[in-house]
């Protein structure tokens, strides 16, 4: 596997075999994709080129734009810090649903204008004084192996790192890529087979066994989002089923984040999902015993809002992305019983705020 990176063929890459009909088979993910000469996977972007695998957006990027941390969403990850955020293209999900379709989606390999290293991404965090570095807009999991160089290249730099990913992979390279990660954000997108089959062209269980692993077998921050979609995903059984799996399997410190649907993609059938079905669903993760649940994608100053666990004192207030009262100690105890917040927190100074800052890579920086 030690083939030169070309301009043609990209990145050489990791996750593969061949077969006994003489086809290379992806290990990556539970799609086990079998290439002929010139076939690409399901998410488009890992190619068989003569006799193996390569990643053809290794070192291209869709954007950069510098973000808070709550908007990945994280809310007990260095609450109120910039984090420099950027993807590829292509998905190894299949998401009728997908609120980023035009990146996620996209095969127009073209439209990765943006060309940078993994030294030159580390390196321009620091000069913005990011706090992180996400793979977010499209799943990292397609492009792991330019995510885990940009891990260790931010790494070298104090920086951390974030992955904002359906979860999607299988074990190996789960170990692997979770081992470069300090913080992830993991889409469970449903709590059925049925829906995952249908409306994601992949299966429930291995995210499952993502979450697991992560709680269990590294030191990982990671939270939960799930897009609430009107009659698919939102019903009070399968709501609470998926409260009590995370209680029983996670604990009840890891966060869970309901957001809003908006009609999108293939699924512009369908109504937005109301404010009111994103406090129902919280309320049913509470009653669960899951001490921090939130609402997104709607304006809700409770749903925002971080509380003690142990004395319900508001402690972190959120107005959107902006953080309109911080109570924690610098090591995240509540001020007023003790209590330890689960999260990585610090001494908290000031924030970034809503904003959304789009910037360009300096190639000429990081090498």
């Amino acid at each position: 596997m030690s083939t030169p990176m070309t301009a043609a063929s990209g990145y050489p890459a990791r996750y593969w075999h061949f077969i006994e009909d003489g086809r290379i088979q992806c290990d990556l993910c539970p799609r086990d994709c079998k290439l002929h000469e010139g076939q690409r996977g399901a998410c488009f972007v890992r190619q068989r080129v003569g006799a193996q695998m390569f990643l053809t957006t290794y070192g291209r990027s869709s954007g950069f734009c510098i973000d808070p941390i709550e908007k990945k969403p994280l809310n007990h990850f260095y609450p109120g810090s910039s984090v420099l955020s950027f993807g590829t293209a292509g998905c190894n999900l299949a998401c009728k649903f997908c609120q980023n379709w035009d990146i996620s989606k996209s095969r127009d390999m073209d439209r990765l204008m943006d060309q940078a290293s993994p030294a030159a991404i580390a390196d321009a965090a620091e000069q913005h004084g990011c706090k992180s570095v996400a793979f977010t807009y499209n799943d990292p999991v397609v492009f792991a192996e330019y995510a885990m160089d940009v891990a260790d290249a931010c790494h070298a730099r104090g920086i951390k790192t974030v992955a904002v990913t359906a979860g999607y992979m299988h074990d190996q390279p789960r170990r692997d890529f979770y081992a470069k990660m300090d913080a992830a954000n993991v889409d469970l997108k449903a709590f059925t087979e049925d829906f995952y089959f249908k409306l994601t062209g992949s299966q429930l269980q291995p995210v499952l066994d993502t979450l697991v692993y992560l709680r269990h077998h590294t030191d990982v921050w990671f939270e939960i989002t799930t897009l609430l979609i009107p009659g698919k995903n939102d019903s009070d059984e399968e709501l609470t089923a998926m409260g009590q799996w995370i209680m029983r399997a996670l604990g009840p410190d890891v966060p869970l984040h309901f957001t809003a649907f908006h009609p999108d993609y293939k699924m512009e059938d369908l109504p937005a999902t109301p404010p009111a079905t994103l406090t129902r669903a919280r309320d049913i993760a509470l009653r669960a015993g899951l001490r921090y649940v939130y609402t997104g994608n709607v304006y809700d100053l409770v749903g925002g809002t971080t509380s003690c666990p142990s004395c319900h004192a508001p402690l972190i207030v959120r107005d959107w992305h902006q953080i309109i009262q911080y109570r924690l100690t610098p090591q995240g105890h509540c001020p007023d019983c003790g209590a330890q917040l689960a999260g990585r927190f610090e001494t908290f100074n000031s924030q970034f705020g809503r904003r959304r800052i789009p910037i360009a890579i300096n190639m000429r920086r990081g090498g």
